[in-house]
């Protein structure tokens, strides 16, 4: 739509092998492994600022712009000045040599400026007044419904407490995440639980009261850094896209980094993206490691 507005030819990418392997199949062997997978970071540093912006380069172009809500100066990634919109955390993967070519228009906007902007234009107006997907773009109902095409997720399987004591039953671990109660037929608690862990090799799922699903230390693995070790020896975290950033330590162990929070969060999941933060700034992050069966210590 924007090239025919702009009244210039555009070639077509076609990606979708690439996006299959390296984006599409680690989604669907995340949640079997019981964990709990954020493609988005993964489509971001692959396809849209790795495929896309490696055929940019190879065509000359000395800048590649997105619509995406975020701020860079070359060197780091910041928050949008949207911060509904901000998709700071989701970009944190991109390689650091990319960040001097990428411009971002929407940066400086709020999302009902650039609204009100497409709704002057007659070739945008219906686009102005579109709903916004909140879902992962290959998932049209739920994440489930992708998973029934290649696993069998309806298999019941016990739900233990802490103490190893069966509790009650679950409908198929892959329904369930870290810190959900809904679903879970727990009738032998007296108490709400929440899923504390998965163990997929047994098809159990370990629940737990509120309390006991809360950690302050925790380890990220496959690490993209942008700043040094000095800056992120003491920064802020988000361990999701929609959480408050959180004051933490980092220290590094080789190849990963464990960090401690000085107040403990709700429901960390393993595979999920941490992301670190001095304000605005990114600084990196990486991917949240299996966690221990016991909270809160490392």
């Amino acid at each position: 739509i924007v090239a025919k507005y702009l009244g210039i030819n555009f070639e077509v990418l076609d990606r979708s092998e690439v996006f299959k392997k390296e984006v599409f199949e680690p989604f669907l062997h995340e949640y079997e492994a019981g964990r709990t997978p954020n493609p988005c970071t993964l489509c971001n540093r692959k396809i849209k600022f790795g495929e896309l912006a490696d055929y940019a380069v190879s065509k000359g172009f000395d800048f590649l712009a997105t619509g995406h809500y975020v701020q860079t100066d070359g060197t780091f990634l910041y928050e949008a000045v949207d911060d509904t919109k901000d998709q700071s955390y989701f970009l944190f993967n991109l390689r650091a040599e990319i960040l001097p070519r990428l411009i971002f228009p929407m940066a400086k906007y709020k999302k009902e400026h650039i609204k009100a902007l497409a709704a002057q234009i007659p070739t945008f107006q219906e686009l102005s007044t579109q709903g916004e997907s909140q879902e992962i773009c290959f998932v049209e109902t739920t994440y489930i419904d992708r998973l029934k095409e290649r696993f069998e997720v309806d298999k019941t399987g016990p739900v233990v407490d802490e103490s190893g004591k069966v509790v009650g039953k679950h409908a198929g671990y892959m329904h369930y995440t870290i810190g959900k109660r809904k679903g879970l037929d727990v009738p032998l608690s007296q108490v709400p639980l929440y899923v504390k862990s998965i163990d997929p090799a047994t098809n159990t799922i370990v629940a737990a009261r509120h309390d006991a699903v809360m950690t302050s230390c925790f380890y990220v693995e496959r690490l993209n850094l942008f700043g040094t070790k000095e800056q992120l020896a003491r920064c802020f975290v988000k361990v999701r896209y929609r959480s408050r950033k959180t004051p933490c330590r980092v220290e590094f162990e080789g190849e990963r980094a464990k960090v401690l929070l000085d107040n403990p969060e709700f429901a960390i999941a393993s595979g999920q993206a941490a992301v670190f933060y001095d304000g605005e700034k990114v600084l990196g992050g990486g991917y949240i490691a299996t966690l221990p069966q016991v909270y809160p210590f490392c």
